[in-house]
């Protein structure tokens, strides 16, 4: 008997900083993994591409000149970084990533959770996580990395302010200040994914992922200590 799910009504962004750190992080992806299992709710998952993507791309772009190039490399990393928590999550997660949203979709209701790495050239897996949010009509987006959002960034800034909550025209602002539109570059959410949740009305929620209790709470939209973007 083929079991039948819920369409996901939750989309998670999960870093490559958490899942490569240079090489795939199986450890951490079979913790990421038990947190959203936990949660016990269907999940549409994109992947980003961590460390080796950015290395792969600056490499590709030294060697070719193509930002085009570059963005290729890097997407390849993240087929391997959702691969990699795929087999994390199990059967439910399905036996491939999918590489774009109309198969993705096709499949929501037929496993649990919906696995994705990066699209096309020029779109950041924060944009994608986006729209397979749109695409699935999911009104809530989870961000997993390792930072909530901050007024300036808090490594090199210590008097760097967390914001709690923030409304979406608040964090267009702060994309506009760094997102360079170039693979590997590092932004907490670019400006596409950041102007796609405003036109979309996603409640978009940016956690620390290593923290197991802070992601499943996220996950249901329960209170935690990141942020929350909303109206």
């Amino acid at each position: 008997m083929t079991t039948s799910y819920p369409v996901p009504s939750v989309v998670l962004s999960v870093g490559g900083s958490l899942l490569n750190d240079g090489k795939p992080n199986a450890e951490m992806a079979k913790k990421l993994a038990s947190a959203i299992q936990s949660a016990g709710v269907p999940c549409g998952i994109v992947c980003g591409g961590g460390q080796q993507a950015r290395k792969r791309a600056q490499s590709a772009r030294k060697k070719t000149g193509s930002e085009f190039e570059a963005d290729l490399a890097g997407i390849k990393i993240t087929y391997k970084n959702a691969d990699a928590l795929r087999e994390a999550l199990g059967p439910e997660a399905g036996s491939k990533v999918f590489k774009d949203f109309k198969h993705a979709k096709k499949a929501a209701t037929s496993q649990k959770y919906i696995i994705m790495g990066g699209t096309i050239p020029g779109i950041t897996t924060d944009a994608d996580s986006a729209l397979l949010a749109e695409s699935l009509g999911a009104k809530r987006l989870v961000n997993v990395s390792n930072t909530a959002i901050y007024d300036s960034d808090p490594k090199t800034n210590q008097s760097a302010k967390k914001f709690d909550q923030m409304t979406y025209a608040q964090l267009i602002s702060l994309a506009q200040k760094s997102d360079a539109r170039m693979a590997g570059t590092h932004f907490v959410f670019d400006l596409l994914a950041c102007s796609l949740i405003a036109r979309s009305k996603i409640e978009t929620h940016f956690i620390d992922g290593r923290d197991a209790g802070q992601l499943k709470a996220a996950i249901l939209g329960e209170p935690h200590n990141g942020t929350v973007v909303r109206e």
